[in-house]
Formats: structure tokens, C-alpha cells, sequence
């Protein structure tokens, strides 16, 4: 088979413009989710959209309106319960979310549907219906156009909010915002990867560029740079070995995240061995 084959088909061309989108909005939002700590929601709003992804299809709306309204009752759910409880953030989103996914799977059994459980929990990227096709270029368009424009202001509340709010900023409104990008990324993400992969196109990317760089421009750059050759190879790789298309470009995030965190100058496992050694030679106590 000849190693042009997959750019023969036009499935294939709009799985990699379709890959390199979403792998771009999730890996600019993944920066800010990686800065703030919040590498866990991510993983909460993607599991919660379930049950709202079955409830739309029962009464007959979009599914992306659904997923959208699960995901961000996940996180508003999660606020509120941490305020109100001595739990600490990490638990009560374990709590939530499990609990939502778990509602969602009975629901899913219990309703009769064209809709495939493995399309929703790994995505399908090599087989979208041009009407979700448009709804993954809106809704991806716009998420990442908003994310944008407020960067300056995002950037600064994940970074120091006390000093966000000192200066003027809504941090509460900057805080709804962002969680409502996350969620409107995941809905974006789900026809590429599915539920359970989303998580790591929203957080690996992130990490990628963190472990590179002190910068945030740099490491956006870095972050959206491995996450469209992830894209453009996992779904290269996944024509020939007939395998997973979310799987693929998951992986090959990962590689890119491990060869990070072996070989980045300042922050890798090679470059602190060397520091320890460089260390350790110049003791006089060595000598």
C-alpha cells in the first residue's frame, strides 16, 4: 500500500482538518487548564456530559446542547458542593463525576438509540456526519476564538487571581467562563476522541509546552505545535494499522509529553541528573 493512500480519500483529508482543530483548541486550553491546576475538571466535565448527551436525545435537541449542559452543571455542582462541605475540591469532583457517568451508562442502557456507546466513549473520527462535522468547526471555532481574545485576562486568573481581582477583573465571571470553555472543548472534542480520551488532549499538550518553557506565549506555541503533528500522525497511523483514531493521536501526545520530560534542558530527568552530578564534582568534600 502506498504511503500516500490515506490522502486519496476524502474522509481521510477531513479527519486530519478535523484532528488538527480540535487538537489546536484543546491544546491552547489545555495551557491555562495545566497553569490553574484544574487538569482534573477537564476529566470531571468529559465523564458528566454523558447523561446530558441522553437526555438531549430524548427530547429531541441537539446532543451538543445536552453535553454542554451536563458538563457545566458538573463543574457549577462541584463549586457549590466544596463551599458547602469541608470536602476538598479533588474528592468532590471524583464524587460528581463517577456519579454522572454512572447515571448516564443506565440511562444509555435504558433508551433505545442509533447512537453507539463506543463512537460516544472513544469518538469516531473517521466517520462524522457532515452535520456534526459543522457543529465541531462552530463550536471549535468559537471556543478557541474567545479563548483568544480574553487570554490576557484568563492568563492572569490562573496565575494570581487575588491579583486579577485587586486591579479590577470579575474573576467570578472569569472563572464561569472558563469552565464554560472547557466544557464547550469537550463537545467540540467528542466526535474526535470520545469521552474517556478527551481528557488527554485537554492536558497533555499543556504539559508538553510547561515542561519546555517559562513562558506562556512559548509554551502555547509549543502546546499547539505537538498537538497538530499528534493529530496529523495518529490519524495517519491509524489508517494503516486499522486501530483507534483517538487512540493514536492520545499516544502520540504521550510520546511527545515522555520525551519531554526525559530530554527538556531545564526541567528533564537528564538535565537534573547532570545538575546532581555537576554538584556533587565540585564538593569539596569529594575531592
Amino acid at each position: 500500500m502506498s504511503w500516500l493512500a490515506p490522502f486519496q480519500y476524502d474522509f481521510m483529508l477531513v479527519a486530519l482538518a478535523v484532528g488538527v482543530l480540535v487538537g489546536t483548541v484543546c491544546a491552547v486550553l489545555s495551557c491555562f487548564l495545566v497553569l490553574k491546576g484544574w487538569s482534573l475538571m477537564g476529566d470531571a466535565i468529559s465523564h458528566a456530559v454523558l447523561p446530558g448527551i441522553v437526555l438531549a436525545y430524548l427530547i429531541g435537541v441537539p446532543l451538543a446542547v445536552g453535553a454542554f449542559c451536563s458538563g457545566l452543571f458538573c463543574a457549577v455542582g462541584t463549586g457549590f458542593i466544596k463551599s458547602h462541605s469541608r470536602v476538598k475540591e479533588d474528592t468532590v469532583m471524583g464524587v460528581v463525576f463517577t456519579g454522572m457517568f454512572a447515571l448516564g451508562l443506565v440511562l444509555f442502557t435504558k433508551v433505545e438509540t442509533d447512537q453507539h456507546l463506543n463512537h460516544i466513549l472513544f469518538g469516531s473520527l473517521l466517520g462524522i456526519p457532515r452535520a456534526q462535522l459543522i457543529q465541531t468547526v462552530v463550536i471549535g471555532g468559537v471556543t478557541l476564538a474567545v479563548t483568544l481574545v480574553k487570554r490576557k485576562d484568563l492568563l492572569l486568573f490562573c496565575f494570581d487571581p487575588a491579583h486579577a481581582r485587586s486591579i479590577g477583573l470579575d474573576t467570578t465571571v472569569l472563572n464561569y467562563l472558563l469552565l464554560s470553555l472547557v466544557a464547550l472543548t469537550i463537545v467540540a472534542a467528542l466526535q474526535a476522541v470520545g469521552i474517556l480520551l478527551v481528557v488527554a488532549m485537554l492536558v497533555t499538550p499543556g504539559c508538553f509546552g510547561y515542561l519546555l518553557t517559562d513562558r506562556f506565549s512559548r509554551m502555547m506555541l509549543l502546546a499547539v505545535g505537538s498537538a497538530i503533528l499528534s493529530s496529523l500522525g495518529g490519524v495517519y497511523v491509524s489508517f494503516f494499522i486499522n486501530g483507534s483514531t483517538g487512540a493514536c493521536i492520545v499516544l502520540f501526545q504521550s510520546a511527545f509529553f515522555l520525551a519531554a520530560l526525559v530530554f527538556a534542558p531545564k526541567r528533564g530527568l537528564l538535565a537534573d541528573r547532570f545538575r546532581k552530578k555537576g554538584r556533587l564534582s565540585t564538593d569539596p568534600a569529594d575531592r
